[in-house]
């Protein structure tokens, strides 16, 4: 049993690869969105955090949105992610880079639930209906957005692409701005190395985890599917 969950965690992990490889490069998909803008909020996934530098993926991701925001293509910016491989809360360690960067408060907002990428999207998609926006898209690298292309489509979520185009991002500077991250430091703090399997994890990239509203699970067939999870 265990040699057949690794070779299936071998085989979707191979899929998702090749969603990468057969995935509109950054460049295109920009092209096909930018038109849409000027957007309400973007959504930016966590990254795990250190506690003394952040790392070239979570440099990035903070970057482009502040590209983004600066250059009037989003109004607001959703940073997502709880604590998950270390005791630093992402949404907040990502929002403490914003700020010192010159992101207006009030225009941050933090999803502090999601675990996994596709909660990344489903919840701060849920947290920007809620503030009332209603043209949102996901802003991150090419990779991931690549990889949650299908669960977009798949639940038909009105979430417009906008991945980082490296060549543009490189021409900013990208010196990291100092921050105090001790609010962001999560008390009694459990690795989810600890509470999920390598299995377990994957389900969760998948979205297997997450509690769904009724209004989001378009047909008859996912409502049956995930009934034991829709929140009231």
């Amino acid at each position: 049993m265990k040699a057949v969950s690794v070779i299936t965690f071998l085989i979707l992990t191979t899929l998702l690869s090749g969603c990468f490889l057969f995935s509109p490069s950054a460049v295109k998909t920009n092209r096909k969105y930018l038109p849409n803008a000027p957007y309400d909020a973007i959504i930016v996934p966590g990254v795990p955090y250190d506690g003394k530098h952040w790392s070239e993926a979570m440099r990035n991701r903070v970057q482009w949105s502040i590209y983004l925001y600066k250059k009037g293509i989003a109004k607001n910016i959703i940073y997502s992610g709880a604590a998950v491989y270390t005791e630093y809360e992402e949404a907040q360690v990502m929002a403490l880079y914003a700020e010192a960067l010159g992101i207006p408060k009030e225009h941050i907002f933090l999803d502090p639930r999601s675990e996994h990428s596709t909660e990344n999207i489903y919840y701060s998609y849920r947290l920007a209906k809620k503030n009332g926006f209603q043209k949102i898209a996901l802003a991150t690298d090419p990779f991931q957005l690549n990889g949650m292309r299908q669960f977009i489509k798949k639940f038909e979520l009105p979430v417009d692409l906008l991945p980082i185009i490296k060549d543009t991002l490189l021409k900013q500077d990208l010196t990291e701005p100092l921050i105090d991250p001790a609010c962001a430091k999560r008390a009694n703090f459990v690795s989810i190395v600890s509470r999920q399997s390598k299995w377990q994890r994957l389900r969760g990239t998948f979205g297997q985890y997450i509690c769904w509203k009724e209004e989001d699970l378009k047909t008859k067939h996912l409502r049956k599917k995930y009934n034991d999870r829709i929140e009231p």
